[in-house]
């Protein structure tokens, strides 16, 4: 099998943001649904997927997709799939699985069955009745969608947003993903200051740098289909990431501020950058929001600031949006990112923001606020 149908996951409102980044990639026939951009590629793209993809959640190969009103449905359907194009005789082959808006809606059972159908198809093609899976892992996924069956391949093991910098963070920390992709939807650029008066254990302003180098989001971990040696040689993964190294900008010095209120944060912060590879650009700082400063001109501020949702907060947070307003008023030339859940953010802010788009963050619906500053004059 040269040719795979292949599935980028992401978070409801980031399918653009990942869609811009497969056509980056040079990915052919790319089709954006919610939740997921469907591209096709060769084993070569299953690792240029995971190894550069900032703002995905995870890459699948995308198995078959049918219409399942019955259990006997479901089974057929996944026994006709050629699981042994993929999955090898002593594949370990776990199946996970989601249920909406459909008739089958027993997430526990749709597995069984479908774990039951890809042993009875493995047996008839391998000749065997008992698989050992002593080898490598194999997540099969079942996601049911207003009856429809899709039968995937889980290609990454733990989700992409696990870039493996940040061992430690701080509560209810901003993935990964969602960061970059906060930075991605921004009008900053390498030769903008950029600052979060608000950074916690410092995930936006490493984001940033990242991409400002051209590091690849996943140069430095491990993925599931590294073991799938049957589909996809060692020495792919490794050039892969040798052109990945080949392209970073070492001599990229952008201006990238951090800071928090809290010194338990930004020690982790700095930890982080260092573990990232950016703690030569990336400058922190222990103050409170109140105390920041725009400086330099056309700089863009980006930040995740307390959503006000825990007991007692409220009234704290509406005063630290208040003062985020009157900071970032203090020089029009900047211009300013801030997602909240909170949603009369404006009215405090002090200003309607020039666009807002729907995002979750974890489970919580938040709006991403943009408000522009002037563009910076041509040099």
């Amino acid at each position: 099998m040269n040719k795979f149908n292949i599935i980028a996951t992401t978070t409801f409102g980031l399918e653009a943001c990942v869609k811009r980044e497969c056509i980056k990639l040079g990915f052919e026939n790319i089709k954006t649904f919610d939740g997921r951009v469907e591209f096709t590629g060769g084993p070569e793209d299953i690792a240029r997927a995971n190894i550069w993809l900032r703002c995905a959640g995870r890459v699948h190969i995308k198995m078959a997709e049918f219409k399942a009103l019955s259990f006997e449905e479901l089974f057929q359907g996944t026994k006709a799939v050629a699981w042994e194009d993929i999955i090898p005789l002593d594949g370990k082959f776990t199946v996970v699985g989601k249920s909406v808006k459909s008739k089958l809606f027993s997430i526990s059972d749709c597995q069984a069955i479908v774990k039951k159908a890809v042993v009875e198809r493995m047996k008839t093609k391998y000749h065997v009745d008992w698989f050992d899976e002593t080898g490598a892992e194999y997540t099969i996924q079942v996601a049911l969608l207003n009856d429809i069956a899709t039968l995937t391949i889980d290609s990454s093991g733990s989700g992409l947003h696990k870039r493996g910098y940040r061992a430690n963070a701080m509560t209810a920390p901003l993935k990964e993903s969602l960061a970059a992709a906060m930075v991605e939807l921004s009008f900053w650029n390498k030769d903008r200051i950029l600052l979060d008066p608000l950074c916690g254990s410092g995930t936006i302003p490493i984001e940033a740098a990242l991409i400002a180098r051209n590091i690849a989001p996943g140069l430095n971990r491990s993925f599931a289909a590294e073991g799938w040696t049957n589909i996809i040689d060692k020495s792919i993964w490794k050039n892969v990431r040798v052109d990945a190294y080949k392209a970073i900008n070492y001599d990229c010095m952008p201006v990238i501020y951090g800071s928090d209120i809290d010194e338990e944060a930004i020690d982790l912060a700095r930890d982080n950058a260092v573990k990232a590879g950016v703690d030569d650009c990336v400058h922190f700082s222990v103050k409170p929001c109140q105390q920041a400063e725009l400086k330099g001109d056309y700089g863009v501020m980006i930040t995740n600031p307390p959503y006000g949702e825990r007991l007692g907060e409220l009234k704290e947070v509406e005063q630290l949006y208040k003062d985020m307003g009157r900071i970032f008023r203090s020089n029009p030339t900047w211009s300013a990112y801030v997602i909240t859940s909170m949603e009369y953010f404006e009215k405090l802010f002090g200003r309607k923001a020039d666009a807002k788009r729907k995002l979750f963050n974890g489970r919580i619906k938040t709006d991403y606020y943009q408000f522009y500053g002037p563009r910076p004059p041509k040099k």
